[in-house]
C-alpha cells in the first residue's frame, strides 16, 4: 500500500516537473517561432537589404539566451517553491505563500524575458533599416510576448494544481482572492481574442509597417486565435467551471442530508473562498447535527426539537398527561454489596429496556434519577391514547427485567393534568413536567415494589385506557399514599407465565377494599 502510494506521488511528481519544463521551453519556442513567421511574412527582414543578417543573428542570440536564462530561472523558481511537494512533506506558511505566488512569478520571468526582446530587437532595427520598421519589430515581438505571457500563467494554474492543492491547505484564501476570477476572464479574453484581434487591427490599419503582402499574416493571425482562444479557453472551463461543478455536486449532497462533505480547495480565487466557505458550512451542520444528538440524548428527542421549534423560553402548557415512574427495589444494600462499576451496568441495562418500550410507544424518558426514572406520555407528544401506550410500556418494561434477572423494580402509573415545558432559569433550562400525577405516579411506585406483579395503576389510569389493555389488568385494593387524604384505588398488571398469576394465588375477583 505504501509502495504504492509513493508510487503515485512520484508520477504526480514527475508530471509536474516535466510540465514546468514544457511550460518554459515549449512556450518561449512556440511565441519565438510565431513571431518570427510573421516577420517573414511582413517582409521586415527581407527589407533591411544586405544587413538583415544582423538582424537574425541578434534575434537567433537573443532567443537561445532567452530559453537558458528562462529554464535555468524557472528551475530555481519550481526548486525554491516546491521541493517541500517533491520530498512529501507539509509546507511551511513562507513556502506555502510562495507556491501560492508560482503562477504570477513564471508569468513574470516569460514576461520580463520578451520585453527584453521588444526591446533589444526593436532598438537594433532604426539601425539596420528604417524607424517605420523599427515600430513593427517592436509591434509584433510585443504582442507575441502579451500572447505568450497570457498563456504562460493560465497554462501554470493548472500545471502546478497539485502544488496549489497542498499550499492551499496550509494557507487557504481569506481575505482577498490574489487572483480573481474577472482577471481570468480578462486574462483569457485576451488570449482568445484581444491579442490577435489586436495584431489584425495594426495589419489592416495603415499605414502599412512592411513592404509585403498582409494576407498571409492575417491568415496566421486568424490561426493563432483560434488555437489560442481553445487553449485559453479549455483552461479557464477547468479552473473555474469544473470547481464550480464540484461545488454545486457537493451542495446538491447536503441538502440531501448528509454532512461527511469536504470540498478540496484548489483555487486562489473567490471560488477558493467559496470552497471555503461551503467546508465551513458544513462543518457547522455537522456540529449542529451532533449538537442535537447529544442534546437529544440528553432529554429526549421530542424535547430538543420542542426546544428547537420554541427556542430558550420559560414556556410551557397544561395538558392531559400519563405518567410512569420506575424505581429499583433495595437499591441502598445493592450499592453497599456490589462496586459502582457493576451496578452502573445493571442499570444501563435497565434504562435501556425503559427507552425502548417508551420510545416504541411515542412517549419520553423525562429523565434518569439515579436508580429511577420518569417517563410521560402526552407531552410534548400529544398522543391518542396515552394511558394505554403507558400500562403497556410498563408491562413490557416489567417483563423484560424479569426475564434478564439482574434487578428488581417497581412501577407506578397515573395520570391527570400536568404542567409540561421549560423550567428553570434562561442560563438554564430544563423541560419536566409538574402536576399531582406525577407525584402520584412516584408514591405508587413505593407501594409497587410490594406487589408481587410489580406494577401499580391509579384507577383514573385504567378508565381511561382502551379495553383490550384493561384485560390485563386485576383490581389491587385501596391505598392511602403520602401526602393525599383521600385513599387511591389501584389496580395491578400479573404476568401470563409468571407464579404470581392471580389464578395461582387464589386473588380471581379481587376488587378495591
Amino acid at each position: 500500500m505504501r509502495r504504492a502510494a509513493r508510487l503515485a506521488r512520484f508520477r504526480v511528481v514527475l508530471r509536474t516537473a516535466l510540465g514546468f519544463v514544457l511550460l518554459g521551453v515549449g512556450s518561449s519556442v512556440l511565441g519565438a517561432g510565431a513571431v518570427s513567421l510573421l516577420l517573414v511574412l511582413e517582409g521586415l527582414p527581407s527589407d533591411f537589404g544586405d544587413r538583415n543578417w544582423v538582424f537574425v543573428l541578434c534575434a537567433a542570440a537573443y532567443v537561445a539566451f532567452s530559453l537558458g536564462v528562462g529554464s535555468l530561472w524557472m528551475v530555481v523558481l519550481h526548486r525554491r517553491t516546491a521541493v517541500w511537494f517533491a520530498v512529501g512533506r507539509r509546507p511551511t506558511p513562507a513556502e506555502a505563500e510562495r507556491a501560492l505566488r508560482l503562477p504570477r512569478h513564471m508569468a513574470l520571468v516569460s514576461g520580463s524575458l520578451w520585453l527584453g526582446g521588444t526591446i533589444v530587437l526593436g532598438g537594433i532595427t532604426p539601425l539596420l533599416a528604417s524607424w517605420p520598421d523599427s515600430i513593427g519589430v517592436a509591434l509584433t515581438v510585443g504582442l507575441g510576448g502579451l500572447l505568450t505571457v497570457g498563456l504562460m500563467y493560465l497554462a501554470t494554474e493548472w500545471v502546478s494544481r497539485p502544488i496549489l492543492i497542498m499550499a492551499l491547505e496550509v494557507n487557504p484564501p481569506q481575505d482577498g482572492p490574489s487572483v480573481s476570477v474577472l482577471a481570468r476572464l480578462v486574462l483569457t479574453w485576451g488570449v482568445a481574442s484581444g491579442v490577435p484581434l489586436l495584431g489584425v487591427l495594426i495589419l489592416a490599419a495603415p499605414p502599412n509597417l512592411g513592404r509585403a503582402d498582409n494576407a498571409g499574416s492575417l491568415i496566421v493571425l486568424a490561426v493563432v486565435g483560434l488555437g489560442t482562444g481553445a487553449f485559453g479557453t479549455a483552461l479557464l472551463a477547468r479552473a473555474v467551471a469544473a470547481p464550480l461543478d464540484r461545488l454545486r455536486l457537493a451542495v446538491g449532497e447536503v441538502a440531501k442530508g448528509r454532512t461527511d462533505i469536504e470540498v478540496q480547495v484548489d483555487d486562489v480565487s473567490e471560488i477558493g473562498q467559496l470552497q471555503v466557505s461551503v467546508n465551513s458550512m458544513v462543518a457547522g451542520l455537522r456540529e449542529r447535527d451532533r449538537m442535537r444528538d447529544l442534546f437529544g440524548r440528553h432529554v429526549g428527542n421530542d424535547v430538543a426539537r420542542h426546544a428547537l421549534e420554541h427556542g430558550a423560553s420559560l414556556s410551557g402548557d397544561v395538558r392531559e398527561a400519563t405518567a410512569l415512574f420506575v424505581d429499583v427495589v433495595d437499591s441502598t444494600a445493592l450499592a453497599y454489596r456490589m462496586p459502582p462499576e457493576e451496578l452502573v451496568g445493571k442499570l444501563n441495562r435497565l434504562f435501556a429496556c425503559v427507552v425502548a418500550a417508551v420510545d416504541a410507544r411515542g412517549g419520553l424518558v423525562n429523565k434518569f434519577q439515579g436508580d429511577a426514572a420518569l417517563c410521560v406520555f402526552g407531552a410534548p407528544t400529544r398522543l391518542a391514547d396515552p394511558t394505554t401506550a403507558a400500562l403497556s410500556a410498563a408491562r413490557e418494561i416489567r417483563d423484560a427485567v424479569r426475564e434478564a434477572g439482574e434487578l428488581d423494580l417497581g412501577i407506578g402509573v397515573a395520570c391527570g393534568p400536568v404542567f409540561a415545558g421549560q423550567l428553570g432559569t434562561r442560563s438554564r433550562l430544563e423541560y419536566t413536567v409538574i402536576g399531582d400525577a406525577v407525584n402520584e405516579a412516584a408514591r405508587l411506585t413505593e407501594h409497587a415494589k410490594k406487589v408481587p406483579g410489580r406494577i401499580l395503576a391509579s384507577d383514573a389510569v385504567l378508565e381511561a385506557c382502551s379495553p383490550t389493555e384493561r384485560e390485563h389488568w386485576s383490581a389491587h385494593r385501596k391505598l392511602r399514599l403520602r401526602g393525599r387524604s383521600a385513599p387511591t384505588i389501584t389496580w395491578t398488571a400479573w404476568g401470563s407465565a409468571t407464579a404470581d398469576h392471580p389464578a395461582r394465588l387464589g386473588l380471581d375477583g379481587t376488587g378495591p377494599g
